[in-house]
């Protein structure tokens, strides 16, 4: 996993979702807020974390009505960690299936091989 660290720290800002490059890091605008950050990722593709966050915290402050952003991304914190955890345990179930059907297989193989024998 890539480390991605604020760079400067935070500015407020215009409200727009953008990114830009500097000798800092890369700019990006989170719930009318500009951050700075710094490391190994791709500049766009830290454009399309920050926007899905600053689409995840207004979608959650439209749903509660909080216009508090500490309390907003406290929630979107939250929401993300139960999507990971679901999604982690759908993983873990499908790579448990597979790694069991992936043994049925190879007990066939090995019972055909040991008949052309």
């Amino acid at each position: 996993m890539a480390l991605l660290v604020p760079a400067v720290g935070l500015e407020s800002g215009t409200g727009e979702s953008h990114v830009a490059k500097t000798s800092e890091g890369v700019r990006v605008m989170i719930y009318d807020q500009e951050y700075n950050m710094k490391g190994e990722l791709d500049p766009e593709y830290i454009q399309k974390l920050a926007k899905f966050l600053d689409d995840k915290m207004r979608s959650i402050a439209a749903r509660t009505r909080t216009v508090d952003s500490l309390r907003v991304a406290v929630l979107a914190g939250l929401n993300l960690a139960d999507e990971y955890h679901q999604l982690k345990a759908k993983y873990d179930s499908t790579h448990n299936d597979l790694d069991e059907k992936l043994g049925e297989c190879h007990v066939m193989l090995d019972q055909m091989l040991k008949f052309t024998d």
